[in-house]
């Protein structure tokens, strides 16, 4: 299986890597690493994370206080959000009005 993000999680990520790059090359680097091993957990067992919220799924982000909510597509993982623990709940809702259509990372 494979996965793809929403535009505006994409976004967020690459803001997120930006934000602790400024704070150390390597900083940025692990929350990276770490995203994105959470993300291959989600596809090798799309269903392991609990639901979150309708068809949305949480995995948490080991390390860095993120967790990477996404849907079970017919033939892919959709990243709606990679969000921080504090963030206001519920922003990424409107995400799922418009489900892109596959874009790989």
């Amino acid at each position: 299986m494979t996965h793809a993000f929403h535009p505006e999680a994409a976004a967020e990520f690459e803001e997120s890597v930006r934000y602790y790059r400024d704070r150390g090359q390597v900083l940025g680097d692990r929350f990276s690493f770490e995203v994105r091993a959470a993300i291959h957990k989600i596809i090798a067992t799309p269903s392991r994370w609990r639901i979150f919220d309708e068809d949305v799924r949480m995995c948490v982000v080991r390390v860095f206080p993120y967790c990477v909510l996404y849907t079970v597509e017919s033939n892919f993982i959709l990243i709606i959000a990679v969000m921080h623990g504090k963030r206001e709940p519920g922003y990424w809702k409107h995400r799922l009005d418009s489900k892109p259509k596959l874009r790989s990372r």
